[in-house]
């Protein structure tokens, strides 16, 4: 078994590590250049108007908002909530709706919407959560819908993440340019290294290296250093520039006291019966249309509401992954999946297949079963001062175009909190080429089984204009748009992560099973 642990760990280690030049990217010179764009070299026209078409939903969906004063802004002390049709008694199952009325600083209504709410309600005694949906009706007002999961008390809860004033600049910040981020590219030949500047932008009549991704052609550049070709990229690493496109009024909006603010402080607790009783019979598969809220959590079990998740112990996770590749593909959210499997999977064997670099590829093996599950990070934009080797990226079309597919194969896709500090149009652009790049792998294997996981929901307090969890939402609404009518399955790790309320980018191991357990229930 050891043997053949190897003979595994170096075939897929030698799939994986074709040289940068070829792999990767196509690559050009350009010499004498100004300011380069980000818009790809021969982007589709079908592509570009499907962004076009995003871009203005969005825009209509976040319209700007005049900000004179803090006082004309929402109030979560001023605004108040009614719950419609009290009742003496609750079922289990019920909805129970609540209607919002938004009101400023100074007690006046609020005559638009857009405020950036968070509805959750929860048992900390049973150890259960569960998302809230929020309808914005656009004049002031918003309805608060919770459906009553399970019995005992239950406590409710509606956050001002953040007022339509703050959403709006941070909407307008967020795309106005890409100099948030500082990315450095180390070049390699021989014993020579050099550093230069790289982005996904530059300004500089310097000669440019152009790395282009995929199909599309989605573009990076760098600096070319004096004495070495472009194919001598070989690190990279980033740090945050200190810049903002918010006024110094603006910032004040998102001082850590303004940021998610109890708006249900005097609505008394709920107490539930039981009195209905339904259960699903359907089993989860993929391909579903998942509801709002798609499942809730119960003695810390993730409860899905709309199929019949299977509950698997250890035995049977090993006839389910019995003859699978898995391929997951993303960033360190996904990677905590490599960690936590093994201690599930006793057999699994852990490789670290790269020398350097704070994203390594790593491989999971049970040559025995014949299981094999690796991680790879996406492609750029990666976020962080470590260096980290350019050749370990997986531009995820590009991955998903290598795979040949069958019953057995699996890929489970999540990226967003490294694009969060860019323009929207960066995002949308790769969700696009991925599900290109999916529809390519059904014709090839129809049978291969894709799933999607959306972003966790993370910490409040995190630079929010370039991290917080507003531009996550942007994301998940994008994503449920590009991939509705595709024939993937959906981990819907934003819901999940306000039932079990986290607010952690990395969550804790009963989060990361729930996650895993939704996926094997897709595969099994």
């Amino acid at each position: 078994a050891d043997i053949m642990s190897c003979l595994l760990s170096f075939q897929l280690w030698s799939a994986i590590n074709v040289p940068i030049s070829f792999y990767h990217w196509n690559i050009s010179t350009n010499c004498s250049c100004s300011e380069i764009k980000m818009s790809p070299v021969n982007t589709p026209t079908e592509t570009e108007l499907r962004i076009r078409k995003i871009l203005k939903t969005l825009n209509q969906l976040i319209p700007p908002r005049p900000f004179t004063h803090e006082d004309t802004t929402t109030s979560a002390t001023h605004s108040t909530v009614t719950l419609l049709n009290p009742r003496n008694t609750y079922c289990r199952g019920d909805q129970l709706d609540i209607l919002l009325e938004a009101r400023d600083h100074l007690g006046h209504r609020k005559e638009y919407g857009g405020d950036f709410l968070r509805a959750r309600m929860s048992s900390p005694a049973l150890k259960a959560g569960a998302s809230g949906k929020v309808t914005d009706f656009n004049n002031g007002t918003y309805l608060v819908s919770f459906t009553l999961f399970w019995e005992g008390q239950v406590s409710l809860s509606l956050l001002l993440i953040h007022p339509s004033e703050g959403v709006s600049a941070l909407w307008r910040a967020r795309n106005q340019g890409y100099d948030k981020i500082i990315f450095k590219g180390k070049f390699v030949n021989g014993t020579s290294q050099v550093f230069t500047e790289c982005g996904l932008t530059l300004n500089s009549s310097s000669e440019l290296c152009t790395y282009l991704y995929g199909i599309d052609q989605e573009a990076f550049y760098c600096k070319k250093p004096q004495h070495m070709p472009c194919e001598a990229l070989t690190y990279m690493s980033s740090r945050n520039r200190e810049i903002s496109y918010l006024s110094v009024k603006e910032k004040s909006l998102f001082h850590k006291s303004k940021v998610g603010v109890e708006m249900m402080k005097d609505l008394k607790n709920i107490d539930v019966s039981h009195c209905n009783s339904k259960s699903n019979t359907e089993k989860c598969q993929i391909g579903m249309k998942i509801p709002v809220p798609g499942g809730y959590t119960l003695q810390g079990r993730w409860i899905t509401t709309f199929c019949n998740q299977i509950q698997l112990d250890t035995n049977n996770i090993n006839g389910c992954l019995k003859g699978k590749i898995i391929y997951l593909l993303g960033d360190s959210t996904i990677c905590q999946w490599i960690y936590y499997l093994p201690k599930v999977v006793k057999t699994l064997k852990f490789f670290d297949l790269h020398e350097t670099g704070s994203f390594p590829k790593r491989l999971l093996l049970d040559a025995g079963r014949h299981i094999q599950i690796q991680w790879k990070k996406h492609g750029f934009p990666i976020i962080t001062h470590n260096l980290y080797s350019v050749t370990d990226e997986a531009y995820i079309p590009r991955e998903i175009d290598l795979i040949s597919g069958d019953k057995n194969t699996a890929i489970v896709i999540t990226f967003g909190h490294h694009f969060r500090p860019f323009p929207i149009d960066l995002f949308i652009r790769r969700a696009i080429s991925i599900r290109k790049a999916i529809e390519r792998l059904f014709l090839r294997n129809p049978d291969t089984k894709v799933i999607i996981k959306t972003e966790n929901i993370r910490e409040m307090h995190v630079e929010t204009e370039w991290f917080g969890d507003f531009h996550g939402y942007i994301h998940y609404l994008i994503l449920n748009d590009i991939f509705k009518d595709l024939n993937v399955g959906v981990i819907d790790a934003w819901d999940m992560t306000i039932a079990y309320g986290t607010n952690n980018l990395h969550p804790p191991d009963h989060v990361i099973r729930t996650q895993i357990n939704m996926f094997l229930s897709y595969i099994c």
